[in-house]
């Protein structure tokens, strides 16, 4: 796998890139990390989805710098729906879109901070497919901010005390903004389920009960199956019959 450099602007933004075996083209995704930014288990959620035949770039919105000075600002950008961040998400999907080995359709997939980042660029750039894990929901009218999105994948923990009933309403919204969807809540399980990245040791103990942080991870193969099924069928174009 590979570091590369992606346009935004004026600068360089690093990213990394993690090529599927064989001969391609192969639909894109662009992966968008967790609150603590672009760590080994983020590169490792891009590796994943190489291994499953997708051209994927972790982008670092973060441009390496580290997540304590970073993090509010980009929560900033995602709350306004507009800004830097978003900049850099869709110069990655530009870039994907254009290289040689892609077929020019471009999916998002996004956890925690990622995962609203990715909700609301399934709405704002020209993605084929989102997957949304536990992702903080657009203020204000959710259907109508969602309004045109592409189809939706969204996994929540219902012991996460941060996003209750973010799965439920989010299932409304997509169902009156008529977006395709599938939304699921896993009961007895918490927030980062997916994932392994590791919390600095003096939020753990907070997280866990906040967030129910560890719980659930039982349940990540049932989500990534979902995940990969649903990209299937919207950034592959498989058949479903």
């Amino acid at each position: 796998m590979t570091t590369i450099g992606i346009p935004v602007g004026s600068l360089e933004l690093p990213g990394h890139l993690a090529v599927p075996e064989g001969e391609g083209p192969w639909p894109g995704v662009v992966v968008l990390f967790e609150a603590v930014g672009a760590t080994a288990d983020m590169r490792a959620q891009a590796d994943r989805l190489a291994a499953n035949g997708y051209l994927a770039v972790l982008p670092d919105l973060y441009s390496g710098k580290p997540w304590v000075r970073c993090i509010r600002k980009a929560m900033r950008d995602m709350i306004r729906g507009e800004g830097p961040a978003f900049d850099a998400i869709e110069a990655t999907r530009l870039l994907l879109a254009g290289r040689d080995d892609c077929t020019g359709d471009v999916g998002v997939i996004g956890f925690c901070l990622g995962g609203g980042f990715a909700l609301v660029a399934a709405a704002k750039h020209d993605f084929q497919a989102a997957s949304v894990n536990y992702g903080i929901l657009p203020r204000g009218d959710t259907a109508k901010a969602l309004e045109g999105a592409c189809p939706i994948i969204a996994s929540y923990g219902a012991g996460d005390r941060t996003l209750r009933g973010a799965a439920a309403k989010l299932e409304r919204a997509l169902t009156q903004a008529g977006v395709p969807h599938d939304v699921k809540e896993y009961p007895a399980t918490g927030h980062g389920f997916l994932t392994g990245t590791a919390v600095p040791a003096p939020l753990a103990p907070v997280l866990k009960v906040v967030m129910g942080l560890g719980e659930g991870k039982e349940n990540a193969g049932d989500a990534w199956e979902r995940i990969f099924s649903f990209f299937g069928e919207h950034l592959r174009k498989e058949s479903t019959t």
